[in-house]
């Protein structure tokens, strides 16, 4: 067999990231794009139409898209291509935590049974099925993402568009996972493959009050943060998709996921993940970080 090939569906914030890391680790790697192709050394973009020779030569498969009302657009498309592709030994499925569901504050972690509560939650969950029975051929992996962020989408954006909310509801604390972190796990499990349909979580390892990394965010910045806005004022402007996100409460562990995996988070918190994006801006500008 030649060099493995990873087929990136969706060169998006995560898929895009993957695909450099692996890139810079002498993969050969091609991805889908639907717009502009990124100009990315060392990985080719191809229209998400176009894609069945890429399949075709495949060794691995990460699929980055969300579904939407009408399923899975990568499965929709290409099932049947993905099911009888000769040379595919490795699925990974980029989810979400949102379908552990509403669990008032509480703790889930990987061995925690579904319970989706939303439309949002329902479709990616039955994404995940769907993906998990290609696993008679191949090894798939589930990666569940808390809340994703990274240079570019960070609370530092939101603040200096000035459109960050500091809205303040006591006890509803939630995980996030930032980009690298995203890249380092799924190269990870893909050099550790499970023969079998693995869940992956993929959440830093403190939960944090969205108020809190605002907070953190402006001093970091050296400004002040916008004024509290309770929870109770804040929901009726809200879109369902933000009364979707603060209705369900839940603190997602990955530890099991860093000990399968043999890593460590590099951002174990929302501090370490927001310090790390300043000192790369300011360092590209001579600056330094306080």
């Amino acid at each position: 067999m030649g060099d493995p090939i990873l087929l990136v569906f969706g060169l998006g914030y995560s898929g895009l990231a993957v695909a450099r890391a692996a890139a810079v680790e002498g993969w050969r790697v091609c991805g889908t794009v639907r717009g502009a192709a990124p100009a990315t050394e060392g990985v080719r973009a191809m229209r998400f139409e176009a894609a069945e020779p890429a399949l075709a030569e495949a060794t691995h498969l990460l699929a980055t898209a969300p579904p939407d009302a009408a399923g899975d657009p990568v499965l929709a498309r290409y099932g049947a291509a993905i099911a009888g592709a000769p040379h595919l030994r490795w699925i990974g499925y980029l989810s979400s935590t949102g379908v552990y569901g509403d669990r008032g504050g509480a703790w889930v972690d990987e061995a925690t049974p579904p319970a989706p509560d939303s439309p949002r939650a329902l479709r990616r969950l039955a994404a995940e099925r769907q993906w998990a029975e290609l696993a008679d051929r191949r090894a798939v992996d589930l990666f569940r993402l808390a809340g994703i962020y990274g240079p570019g989408r960070s609370a530092f954006d939101a603040l200096r568009a000035g459109t960050a909310r500091r809205i303040v509801r006591p006890g509803h604390a939630f995980g996030r996972i930032h980009r690298d972190d995203i890249a380092a796990a799924v190269l990870a499990a893909i050099r550790a493959p499970a023969p079998c349909v693995r869940v992956l979580n993929l959440a830093d390892d403190e939960p944090a009050e969205s108020a809190v990394v605002i907070e953190e965010a402006a001093r970091l910045l050296g400004v002040a943060p916008p004024p509290p806005i309770a929870y109770a004022d804040a929901e009726p402007a809200m879109s369902p998709m933000a009364r979707s996100f603060w209705a369900a409460n839940r603190k997602v562990s990955g530890a099991a996921t860093q000990a399968a995996l043999g890593l460590r988070w590099r951002y174990p918190s929302y501090r370490e993940g927001l310090r790390a994006i300043l000192a790369a801006e300011r360092d590209q500008r001579g600056e330094s970080v306080t």
